[in-house]
């Protein structure tokens, strides 16, 4: 489904609506002041937006644009840009995704392993499971050589509340095949920190 092309489902909108209305209330705001009006109605489409991916068959869209190449050199795809939530709090974390394949045989389309970060970004998630999924789903789709992701990212959780550490990062890595081998996982990592 194309960012573009997301319309939200006017009931669930009116469901959600609902809660949220609720939960205003219960912060001790007045969900029929002005400025709040329209907020339900917007909450609720904007957390349709944010959890699409369950919608989404991540594998289906590395399978539409499949190709058969004889290419068994590193593809890396650097600098994905991502926005997910936290599970544990619904807050915002978001960052940039690296990932890396060996083909054997087939290729896929490079927009599609953006589009893959996505599916999974856009659920309620922990950057741990994030990271397997991206390459578990990579791994089984393609059955390349070998898989690695990286993950850089910011969770609001941290920088808003609890500890409130402001400049902190965290970074997960995932690896499956030739990448378990060290010198083909520094190759990888060599390529994503030269800029």
């Amino acid at each position: 489904m194309d960012l573009q092309a997301f319309i939200p489902d006017d009931k669930l909108t009116a469901q959600l609506a609902e809660h949220i209305t609720d939960t205003l209330s219960l912060i001790g705001e007045d969900p029929q002041r002005g400025g709040l009006l329209k907020t339900p109605q917007r909450v609720g489409k904007a957390l349709q937006f944010l959890t699409k991916g369950y919608k989404e068959d991540p594998e289906a869209i590395l399978r539409s644009a499949l190709f058969e190449e004889e290419y068994d050199q590193m593809v890396v795809v650097k600098d994905i840009e991502f926005y997910s939530l936290c599970e544990h709090h619904m807050l915002p974390f978001f960052g940039k995704v690296h990932v890396a394949y060996i083909p054997a045989g087939k290729i896929t389309g490079l927009s599609k392993i953006a589009r893959v970060v996505d599916v999974f970004a856009r659920r309620l998630q922990v950057q741990e499971r994030l990271t397997n999924q991206i390459m578990e789903c990579i791994q089984q789709t393609l059955n390349p050589q070998g898989v690695m992701v990286v993950i850089e990212a910011e969770h609001m959780c941290m920088q808003m509340r609890g500890v409130q550490k402001m400049h902190s990062m965290t970074v997960t890595s995932a690896f499956s095949g030739v990448f378990e081998e060290q010198p083909t996982r520094e190759e990888f990592m060599n390529l994503i920190h030269n800029k």
